[in-house]
């Protein structure tokens, strides 16, 4: 205790000097904890857009041609009874929705839209995207089956057509064609590139194909599914796989006519590009941490050499060589860790003011704050960390001064 009050006291005797002395480590602290917390929060973003997506999504595409080993396009492989055969065939599968997109004007009385999504769905499409419904109701099998012309719409629709009208059971236009109004979704808000997926408008994929299409096949643009469980992603996957590859009748070493792939291996190789970035950031930030260390050693080799006949006469009245160096260290370790409080209280008010700047200036994209506490503690510690390192020589130096030559310096 008796150490740190003159540690203390030592520190106070030369502010400027002292505070200048910690700029390094303050600026190190406060980098590490903003850049950190900044790249958490990106990856915690992207978790929670490829959340909004679905629930343990795998999406079944249709597969490309080629001829002459270049790639022609997409071919119209996948049906509505390849979602079905998934739903019922597949273990790991919890369900499957057929997709049939669309595009054109909503009219409801004077009021006209053109939806970002058309889509046509199937009775589970709520429960694959995870998507609650705020009002009303979905479509059954039974509406499916019949091709009947009713929709459920999301918020942005309402917004734009209805405004203070109450749309359940209201009559909308697609194309000229009339359908009811029997459900609301929830909001889901924007997605991770900025694109509102509130702006759709839901309708069973039967009525999409035959009635605004004008189709009489049974292709499907999409087939989207749900996985039981996460760690069930890899193993509904290569049920799909097998089956779709039965069911098409796709001979051994042949390539399939349909892609399946799942929004966790994107999320994870987003997660893995933002979490190098974040380290890369931080061990840049981290070399100021170094430079501030430096700081910290020179200006105790100046203390010692200013303190010199203050150590001599320490010695001679009894002061043993460990007492002076842990003086020293303490100073050192003193230094940092002031230093490294300063820092961490910038670095919160740095990370929250750069993620209040995105989200000012980002269109629906509402990044979260996140402050890394275990960052922070981390950068504390290896501040104490520098300051020992660094403060070992100076310390050392000053406790192996011969006490009649400490005496005798001027």
């Amino acid at each position: 205790m008796i150490t740190f009050r003159i540690a203390i006291r030592a520190l106070l005797k030369n502010k400027l000097r002292a505070s200048l002395t910690v700029l390094g480590v303050v600026i190190g602290i406060a980098a590490v904890t903003t850049m950190v917390s900044v790249g958490q929060s990106a990856s915690a973003l992207i978790k929670g857009q490829f959340e909004t997506l679905g629930t343990n999504l795998i999406m079944v595409m249709p597969g490309s041609s080629q001829r002459g080993g270049v790639r022609q396009g997409t071919v119209p492989s996948l049906t509505s009874d390849d979602a079905i055969a998934i739903a019922e065939n597949c273990a790991d599968v919890l369900a499957t929705s057929p997709i049939v997109g669309t595009s054109g004007q909503v009219i409801y009385g004077n009021n006209n839209w053109k939806p970002k999504e058309l889509f046509g769905v199937g009775p589970d499409y709520l429960l694959v995207r995870n998507w609650d419904l705020r009002l009303g109701g979905f479509f059954t099998e039974r509406e499916v089956g019949n091709s009947d012309k009713v929709c459920v719409i999301g918020q942005t629709i309402v917004e734009r057509l209805f405004q203070t009208t109450s749309p359940l059971g209201e009559t909308i236009r697609i194309r000229n064609i009339p359908f009811r109004v029997i459900g609301i979704l929830g909001t889901k808000g924007a997605n991770i590139v900025g694109d509102d997926q509130d702006d759709v408008v839901l309708m069973p994929y039967t009525t999409v194909r035959k009635r605004l299409n004008g189709s009489g096949f049974n292709e499907v643009h999409l087939i989207m599914a749900s996985a039981r469980t996460v760690s069930n992603m890899k193993s509904a996957e290569n049920e799909i796989r097998n089956l779709l590859a039965d069911r098409h009748r796709i001979a051994p070493g042949q390539p399939n006519d349909f892609q399946v792939q799942n929004t966790t291996e994107i999320a994870n190789i987003l997660g893995v590009i933002t979490g190098s970035m974040t380290a890369m950031l931080a061990a840049i930030a981290g070399i100021s941490l170094l430079v501030g260390g430096v700081g910290i050693m020179n200006i105790m080799l100046v203390s010692v050499t200013e303190r010199t006949r203050e150590i001599g006469i320490r010695m001679a009245v009894g002061a043993r060589s460990r007492d002076i160096l842990l003086q020293f260290l303490v100073e050192s370790v003193l230094l940092s860790c002031i230093g490294g409080i300063i820092g961490f209280a910038l670095g919160i008010a740095g990370s929250t003011g750069i993620t209040m700047l995105i989200n000012a200036y980002s269109t629906g994209v509402d990044w979260p704050v996140i402050v890394s506490i275990p960052a922070a503690i981390t950068a504390i510690l290896f501040a104490a960390g520098v300051g020992v390192f660094f403060g070992f020589y100076p310390a050392r130096r000053a406790s192996q001064l011969d006490p009649i030559d400490a005496l005798r310096y001027e």
